[in-house]
Parts: structure tokens; C-alpha cells; sequence
């Protein structure tokens, strides 16, 4: 047993290729029901940070823990309980409906004692439900808009039942109506108890839907906190190369991000 709290863990994590280190002793905490969105530079090493908490990338150093658990030290099936990712571009068997699709989150709860059950069935509908795909159940995925395909992936994802979700730029080409869809939509995932981390080019939306942001820069945590707290010009500069204004969002008082004109120094 272990007294770690639920949610995700990262203690001193290190990653990277032969010759060429990466990300460099990334603590960082993210509670169950919580967001945190990843923002930096391309290629900072976000991507490279999201597959090592996710167990498809080796770490050099350090530890990532779970729901209480250091995936590292579990088998791959069972890690695979614990921690789920939807990759930047995944890719589905040619002409896969959409119930198939989702029928894939369930892998790895099957096994040589476990075939398929009525809880798999109900994980998949409740998925399904979730994410208001039920109605294109029976649709082949290649036929459907860009936005409901995200809806669907991240259908799959749901029904993988992990506390910790990681989503590697979740709205990368979708139009600005189903970006808000998508991310409304991880906040919902949030609210029912799970953990979300997720990349984002977008740092406005990051201020907006995340509870937590993650600026990194060069493989480093530049800074970490609450947006209202972190997010701030000198920020910005500091990511971008870039002047911009922190404006304060009617709504909420969420930071909105404005550039200013003119060329980047």
C-alpha cells in the first residue's frame, strides 16, 4: 500500500534520446479532479514529457506515480489501468465504427480469465453517453466531422475507466466551436473524479479551462500554478519571444493573452 494521494506525481523526472536529454527534473502535482494543460514553445519537450508519464518512453531518472502507484513498477496491463493517452494524430483500423472504436479502450481489462463482460458493456456505453456519441454508435469513424472524430477518440479513452487521462493536443485542427466543445468537455471528465493533463499550443485556452498550467521552456518547468497566478507578460516573453497584454476575462477573471503588433524582439 501506499500513502501517495490520488491523482498524478512527478518527482524529478528525467527523459530524452541517445545524446540528447530532453525534459529536465519536472516535479510536478496534479490532484484527482483537476485540470493541467502543458504549454510551451514547440519543441520544448511537451510531447516528449506526455509519453514518459505515460509509460511509452522510458525516463532516465525520477518517478511518476498514479493514482497512488509508480507505473514503472507495474506491468504494462496494469499501468494501463491506471494512466490512459490519446495521442496528437492516432490512427484506427480502416472503416471501424465508432463502437468499435470505443470497444478498443477496454484491452486492457481482458485477458486469458477475462473475456469480454457486461461491465465492459456499460463502460463503453457510459463513454459513448459522455461524450454524446451514442447516436453515431454505428457509424464508420473515416465518415465523420473532425470534431466528432475527437469526441470519439476521446470516448475511448473514457472507457479505458483510468483516473489519469493524458491528452496530447486534444484540439489541434478543429474549428474555435468544437475546440470549446472538446475542452467543456474535459472539464466534465474532471468534475466525475479524474485526472487530466493535457498539451496545448493555445495558452489562452490553457488559462481558460485549466486549473493548473505548466510552462515549459528548453525541458524545464519555467513555472507552474494556478493561471491567475503564473500567467502574466513577463510569462509569455519569457515562452514566446513575445510582447503581449494579460487582459482579465468578464466572466471569470481568467488571464486572456493579447499580443501586441509589431515584430517579435
Amino acid at each position: 500500500m501506499t500513502d501517495a494521494p490520488p491523482g498524478l506525481r512527478v518527482r524529478g523526472l528525467r527523459a530524452g534520446y541517445p545524446g540528447r536529454p530532453v525534459v529536465h527534473g519536472v516535479d510536478l502535482t496534479v490532484p484527482a479532479g483537476r485540470v493541467a494543460a502543458i504549454v510551451g514553445p514547440n519543441g520544448c519537450g511537451k510531447s516528449t514529457l506526455l509519453r514518459t508519464l505515460a509509460r511509452l518512453h522510458r525516463p532516465a531518472a525520477g518517478s511518476v506515480q498514479a493514482d497512488g502507484a509508480d507505473i514503472w513498477r507495474l506491468t504494462q496491463r496494469r499501468a494501463a489501468r491506471r494512466i490512459a493517452l490519446l495521442p496528437q494524430s492516432p490512427r484506427a483500423p480502416e472503416a471501424v465504427t465508432v463502437a468499435g472504436l470505443v470497444r478498443y479502450g477496454r484491452h486492457p481489462h481482458q485477458g486469458l480469465l477475462r473475456q469480454w463482460s457486461r461491465e465492459d458493456e456499460r463502460a463503453v456505453a457510459a463513454a459513448l453517453e459522455a461524450t454524446g456519441t451514442a447516436e453515431l454508435a454505428g457509424e464508420r469513424l473515416d465518415r465523420l466531422s473532425g470534431g466528432q472524430r475527437q469526441r470519439c477518440w476521446l470516448a475511448m479513452v473514457l472507457a479505458q475507466h483510468t483516473p489519469v487521462v493524458l491528452l496530447d493536443e486534444p484540439t489541434s485542427a478543429l474549428d474555435l466551436g468544437h475546440v470549446v466543445d472538446v475542452l467543456e468537455l474535459v472539464r466534465q471528465v474532471a468534475a466525475a473524479g479524474r485526472t487530466v493533463v493535457m498539451v496545448l499550443h493555445d495558452l489562452a485556452s490553457a488559462a481558460r479551462w485549466a486549473d493548473t498550467v505548466i510552462a515549459l521552456r528548453d525541458g524545464r518547468v519555467l513555472a507552474q500554478g494556478p493561471p491567475r497566478d503564473i500567467v502574466d507578460s513577463a510569462l509569455v516573453k519569457e515562452l514566446y519571444g513575445l510582447d503581449a497584454d494579460i487582459l482579465r476575462a468578464p466572466s471569470d477573471g481568467s488571464p486572456v493573452v493579447v499580443p501586441r503588433s509589431g515584430p517579435r524582439h
